[in-house]
Order: C-alpha cells, then sequence, then structure tokens
C-alpha cells in the first residue's frame, strides 16, 4: 500500500531520529537545506517503501526513524546541519570515517579547513597500507597456497601410474631436502658439484694453468678438464634421472631453473662434436668453436640451483620481483641526480686541460660512480668548484639510495618470513604424503 509522507505542519515542527539509540528531534527546515544527504532526501519521499530504502526502520504512528549506525558520529552528523561543515572524529579510523559521510550523503567538499589537510593525510597513509596489504596477501598467501596446492596435484599424478609409488619416493628425494637424511646428503652433493664446476671454471681462466701442445696451441689442463667432465655427467645422469621420475615431463621441461639445468650441460656435448668434427684447420669450425667456449660459460647460471634449497635466496628474488617501485624510483631519482651533476662538473671542468671530464659520456659516467658511492678513481674534479659540485653529488647519491632501501628491507623480512612458513608446511604435507601408504 502507498505511503504518504506527511509534510511537517507546525504542530509537528520536527521529525524524530534515533540512532543506534540516540534520539534526537531535528527541524526539518534546517535538514532541507542541504536535500542530497540521508535525510534530505527522507522528507522528499512518498511512500513507506521508498523510506525503508534510506532507513533501517520506520515509526508512522510517532514519525520516527532508525538508524543502525555508530551513535557517536551522529553528534557531528548533527553539527554538520547546523554550520555546514563536517569535522574528522577522534577514535574513528579515517576508512570508517569515509564510509560514514558516504552513508550519510555528506560530501568530502564539506570538511571544515581545519581537518581538510589531516584527512587527506590519514587517506593516503591508509591507502598506502592498504596497497601493502593486498599486496602481502596476494603475494603471500595466494602465492603460498598455489604452490602447496600444485604441490600436492604432483603427488597425486603418481596414483595409479607405472612405478609410481617407487618414483614420487626418488623424486621427493631429489626435490625436497627436507624428505629425509638422504635427500639432504643428495642436495649437498649436486651443490657441492656445483660449487667445484664453477671453481674449476675459475681455475682455469688463470694464466698459471694453461698448457700448449707441440703445435704451441691452447690446451686445458688435464685435471681441470677431468674434473669438468665429472661433474658435467654428474649434472646429466642427475638431469635424466629427475626427468624420468618427474610426474609431468612438459612442465619439468617448462621450469626455468630446469632449464637452466639443460643449458648448462648441453655446451659440453656439443663441444664434443664439434671436436670430433675439426680434423683440420677450417677456420668456420675454428670460429664456431669459440662460440661454443662462450656458451660454456652458461654454466656459470647453475648456481641458481642454490634457490632451490635457500629461502634466503628465494626470498630475495620475490622482494626484487615485488619492489619494481621502488627500484624505478630509485633509478628516477639516481638518473635525474646523474643528468644535473654531469652537466655541472662538465661546464666547470671543460676548460681545464689536466681534467678528464671534458666531455659529457665521462661527465655522466664520473656523476654514477659517485651517485652510487663507489669511486673507482679513475676520473675525478681537479678545479675548485669541480670538487664542490662532486661533493654535493656523492651526499646526494647517498640520500637517494638510502630512500628505498627500508621498504625493500622490510619486504625481504615479510618474504623470507612466508618462506620459512611455507618451508614448514611442505614439510608437514610431505609427512602426510609418506604416511598414506602406511595407512592403506
Amino acid at each position: 500500500m502507498l505511503y504518504r509522507h506527511t509534510t511537517h505542519s507546525s504542530e509537528d515542527c520536527c521529525i524524530n531520529v534515533n540512532v543506534g539509540g540516540f534520539k534526537q528531534r531535528m527541524d526539518p527546515d534546517m535538514v532541507k537545506k542541504f536535500p542530497q544527504t540521508r535525510l534530505g532526501r527522507l522528507l522528499c519521499c512518498s511512500s513507506q517503501e521508498a523510506i525503508l530504502e534510506l532507513c533501517d526502520d520506520f515509526s508512522p504512528s510517532d514519525m520516527e526513524y532508525y538508524f543502525d549506525r555508530n551513535p557517536l558520529f551522529f553528534c557531528y552528523v548533527l553539527n554538520f546541519y547546523v554550520t555546514g561543515k563536517i569535522h574528522l572524529v577522534d577514535g574513528i579510523c579515517v576508512v570508517s570515517f569515509v564510509q560514514e559521510i558516504e552513508y550519510w550523503g555528506i560530501k568530502e567538499r564539506h570538511l571544515d579547513c581545519c581537518c581538510s589537510e589531516r584527512f587527506l593525510e590519514l587517506l593516503e597513509t591508509a591507502g598506502d597500507k592498504q596497497w601493502e596489504s593486498e599486496e602481502e596477501d596476494m603475494d603471500g598467501s595466494d602465492l603460498s597456497s598455489l604452490q602447496l596446492s600444485t604441490s600436492e596435484q604432483e603427488m597425486d599424478m603418481y596414483e595409479g601410474r607405472w612405478c609410481g609409488d617407487t618414483r614420487r619416493n626418488i623424486w621427493l628425494h631429489l626435490e625436497d631436502p627436507s624428505h629425509s637424511t638422504l635427500a639432504k646428503s643428495v642436495a649437498v652433493t649436486s651443490l657441492s658439484a656445483v660449487l667445484v664446476s664453477i671453481i674449476a671454471m675459475c681455475v682455469h681462466s688463470m694464466p698459471e694453468f694453461h698448457e700448449l701442445d707441440e703445435n704451441d696451441r691452447e690446451i686445458e689442463d688435464p685435471v681441470l678438464t677431468l674434473i669438468e667432465n665429472l661433474c658435467v655427467l654428474f649434472f646429466s645422469a642427475e638431469f635424466v634421472l629427475r626427468l624420468a621420475v618427474a610426474p609431468s615431463a612438459k612442465r619439468f621441461l617448462c621450469s626455468p631453473l630446469n632449464m637452466i639445468d639443460l643449458l648448462s650441460v648441453l655446451p659440453f656435448y656439443v663441444t664434443i662434436v664439434f671436436d670430433m668434427m675439426d680434423k683440420g684447420e677450417s677456420a668456420e669450425l675454428e670460429n664456431l668453436g669459440k662460440v661454443v667456449q662462450i656458451l660454456r660459460l652458461m654454466r656459470v647460471f647453475r648456481i641458481l640451483k642454490l634457490a632451490r634449497h635457500s629461502a634466503g635466496l628465494r626470498s630475495l628474488g620475490a622482494t626484487l620481483r615485488h619492489s619494481s617501485r621502488d627500484v624505478g624510483l630509485l633509478v628516477l631519482f639516481l638518473s635525474v641526480g646523474m643528468s644535473m651533476f654531469s652537466a655541472l662538473v662538465y661546464f666547470v671542468e671543460n676548460e681545464t686541460e689536466e681534467s678528464t671530464l671534458r666531455t659529457m659520456p665521462v661527465g655522466w659516467w664520473w656523476a654514477t660512480i659517485s651517485m652510487t658511492t663507489v669511486g673507482y678513481g679513475d676520473t675525478f674534479p681537479v678545479t675548485f668548484a669541480g670538487k664542490i659540485i662532486g661533493t654535493l653529488c656523492i651526499i646526494c647519491g647517498l640520500l637517494i639510495v638510502a630512500l628505498p632501501i627500508t621498504n625493500i628491507f622490510q619486504k625481504f623480512s615479510k618474504f623470507y618470513e612466508k618462506q620459512k612458513q611455507l618451508d614448514l608446511i611442505r614439510r608437514q604435507v610431505s609427512a602426510q604424503n609418506d604416511l598414506r601408504p602406511l595407512e592403506n
């Protein structure tokens, strides 16, 4: 049934408002000054259904409107209808304040000048915290859940497959060092082989270990060659074994770390093929051999395998991946500073014959190593004005580099704690999976 909202006569000159138990009689003329607010729109309603869309309950007998809202904040709403200005409420966070003024239909422009600046600061701070919380949840909880669900799916893929239990057991020993003592031994052996291979590569670059054959052609040291061959054979056997027992060969080959493993051993076998083909002094084969030698340097990327067994390295990678905004600001500030100081030092040094800072590119190089506090000492200002500029450049560099370090360190700490929690959960899941065959 349509309800006719009666206009307030002189006998009934007030409307009754009940907000969370706090009752107040209000002058309709005062409310009508702000027709866009919730109470102002109530006075224009022509049916009870329309009224109940704007308030929680309504009593037609005594014309009382009920609102299930914060009664403390409503005192500030009453003050708004009297003065036309709204003030921040002590004890209520800025997010709740925004929700309340939106509910009552009060615009932010009605904030008094004494509270507007503080409101904007609090709103910006709350926005930053909300962004960090959402990013943390997305990068931490969601990522952890995704990784755990992926691990559980991989374990379920062994069910009903050929030698499923044996392959799953071997896979866990190769991929999860916390699975057992044997798994830890396998991980230590693998990492030792990686370190030995890298050390052998570094030692091979030293002139003291270079040898020549009877034709004065440079050959590799036999001991280093033997060590490298053994390491590559170990890496190859490990890769083939992991591929054979992997729950999904396609997913295994598409993994970035596994691609690095393959590319790090592939040049060794390519080199053997070219050595077998190189029977003469073919210049083309010689050039190809040099290319292969360059490709062999890719085995240094095997150090990235440490990330599989180190929560710290995984946390570092996640921190760098999710600190793009901080790193971008750092690069921007450094670029502005380097452009400014390189131009200034060029202006004061370009006419001095003793100075090496007589071109803009050299000025850029000097500003880069100065602002990052590296200071190779290969180029430096010699005039008094140039030294003053150099001092300012170093001080500005220290301040600019220090700005994002705090945020990056905090993110690293959060990711490191999450990685440790994830490792603990993985060990618990692995223990539960080991108990399944015993229960069956």
